[in-house]
């Protein structure tokens, strides 16, 4: 099996890594992320331009290994951009389903001009599944959705909402709040989480909406999506996982304990060596869950295996990323903590690692017994 990338891919990767090269270090980013908005519009135009904003709305022009080697470079520089948030997974959402006038809000999306936001997550749910509290109620041509929504991801900037809400007849639809470039009339509570990011609560109280295409399940539409989201940041955190130990391993070969370089010392290189192995894991199986969804196989065991790994992975070089430099870890000014801060929040969005190992244990009995 080929796992090299393309040469469209590879030009992809380039691009995308100098505009984030040139747009952000550690110093610039601190300073964007304590911006109101949290991010930066310039670099989300840049974005538009470049054509990242509207990966995967076409499938035939890109799919998910286009939007795996952009995040990992998102990853690689900590870019605060919710690049899947606010526009490729509910865009994607609206381009499989939506209407051709709802397919139309794509084109300002592509080109960085509307923000949207995936209100699905809701209190108490650890792991993300397709039922829902929130109920959307009919009343002869129009719809009101009424409960709550936490956290929603990008929910503070986005201009148009994908809800998911509970249907009369059963089953779990689809549908879009907002729609013009006024702020949406819902009342939401708007947070920092602890990396840096944006959410927010959304409530709603009989809130006008449309459905999203029809009014029908779209429970599957919302699990591919989700595993579409899962693979997404499995693949920022392995960029963010490249650069936390190359940072550690550039610290090794430059700070000087009695007299010598911290990498004359054994036990310290071992640990970086662990450091390595662990990335190539979570590497591998993040190209595994993105090659699968690249195939047409939205499967929610593979998705666990990769967020699993991912999830171990990243909070081993994490915490041995700070062990390793020591109290210059902890501090805000060196970004060691940052990249740690960050994987911590991949690995708790959309299930924990314990989350999904228990989605893989109670699919045990759907393999043989194996014999030795």
């Amino acid at each position: 099996m080929d796992f090299q990338l393309s040469d469209e891919q590879v030009l992809l990767r380039d691009t995308t890594r100098d505009l984030l090269s040139r747009s952000y270090d550690a110093e610039s980013r601190n300073k964007v992320i304590g911006t109101e908005l949290g991010f930066s519009r310039e670099v989300w135009s840049q974005l538009a331009e470049t054509g990242i904003l509207g990966l995967g709305f076409d499938p035939d022009e890109a799919g998910q290994i286009e939007i795996m080697v952009v995040l990992t470079e998102v990853g690689r520089r900590l870019a605060p951009e919710p690049i899947v948030h606010a526009a490729l997974a509910p865009g994607a959402l609206i381009a499989e389903l939506g209407s051709q006038a709802q397919q139309r809000l794509l084109g300002d999306v592509a080109a960085g001009q509307r923000l949207l936001a995936f209100a699905h997550l809701e209190p108490g749910h650890r792991n993300p599944g397709t039922d829902v509290v929130t109920r959307a109620v009919q009343q002869g041509d129009s719809w009101t959705l009424s409960g709550r929504k936490n956290p929603v991801l990008a929910g503070d900037c986005a201009d148009t909402l994908v809800v998911s809400a509970a249907l009369p007849d059963g089953g779990t639809g689809l549908f879009l709040v907002g729609g013009d470039h006024d702020h949406i009339t819902v009342n939401r509570h708007v947070y920092t989480t602890f990396d840096g990011q944006r959410g927010a609560q959304i409530d709603l109280d009989q809130t006008p909406a449309e459905p999203l295409g029809n009014a029908v399940d779209a429970s599957l539409a919302i699990r591919n999506a989700i595993i579409g989201i899962q693979s997404a940041l499995c693949s920022e955190a392995v960029g963010a996982m490249e650069e936390a130990l190359r940072l550690t391993t550039d610290y090794l070969k430059t700070r000087k304990q009695f007299g010598v370089t911290l990498n004359k010392f054994q036990t310290l290189t071992q640990r970086a060596a662990d450091m390595y192995v662990s990335l190539e894991m979570a590497r591998s199986m993040n190209l595994y869950a993105a090659m699968s969804i690249a195939d047409g196989t939205f499967d929610p065991v593979i998705a666990s295996r990769a967020k699993l790994q991912v999830g171990r992975s990243g909070r081993h070089i994490g915490q041995e990323a700070i062990q390793l430099h020591g109290g210059i870890g902890m501090t805000a000014e060196y970004p060691v903590g940052h990249y740690t801060a960050r994987l911590t929040a991949i690995e708790h969005t959309l299930g924990s690692a314990q989350d999904h190992l228990r989605v893989l244990i109670d699919h045990i009995s759907d393999y043989e017994l194996v014999r030795l």
